[in-house]
């Protein structure tokens, strides 16, 4: 099993880092191979809305650091996208992230029922870490971005979803919610 963590936080050791990092820990010992990509460490631009992707490529035709990490996701069996809210939705590094993968659609996509050039099956792991204590604030977040990677093809997905926490690494030492990402992890492994 090849799992690809993507964290979306500027901060490496934020709330929603250390849950990415914790699941990665696990799931080695499990067996599965990880690779994770801090997407504040590198270069890229949005999508350009250029289409080439729909009309002379099946891939994102822009070359900077996130073609790595895109092949990366096109190769995996487990995706884990983790990021903090900010100001009501994904931070600015995972948006960008997502909205490059729209080449991972088929030129048809709206018409289509097989809307994805990615393999079937693969799995997605939501990571969602906000300082408002309030679930029901910013519970649309998920919902909207999972019925994308569903396009996809992710078939199986968790979300694990953190509410109240404003300081960097608090997490680190919350039993409950570790435990939860240990049964998030033998979900993967079935």
């Amino acid at each position: 099993m090849l799992i690809i963590s993507l964290i979306g936080s500027p901060r490496q050791r934020g709330n929603s880092a250390v849950l990415a990092t914790r699941l990665g820990e696990i799931a080695r010992r499990r067996g599965a191979r990880t690779e994770t990509f801090f997407l504040n460490q590198l270069s890229y631009r949005g999508c350009q809305a250029c289409l080439v992707c729909k009309t002379g490529s099946d891939r994102c035709v822009l070359e900077d650091d996130l073609t790595e990490v895109l092949e990366a996701v096109r190769q995996s069996d487990v995706l884990v996208l983790t990021t903090p809210v900010y100001f009501g939705d994904v931070a600015s590094q995972m948006k960008a992230f997502i909205d490059r993968t729209f080449s991972f659609l088929v030129p048809d996509y709206m018409t289509n029922p097989d809307k994805s050039r990615l393999q079937p099956g693969k799995k997605l792991v939501f990571i969602q870490s906000q300082g408002n204590p309030d679930e029901k604030s910013h519970s649309d977040i998920y919902p909207r971005y999972e019925s994308f990677f569903r396009w996809y093809g992710f078939e199986e997905n968790h979300l694990i979803r953190v509410c109240g926490e404003m300081e960097p690494g608090s997490l680190e030492e919350d039993s409950e919610l570790l435990l939860r990402v240990e049964k998030t992890v033998e979900l993967l492994f079935g």
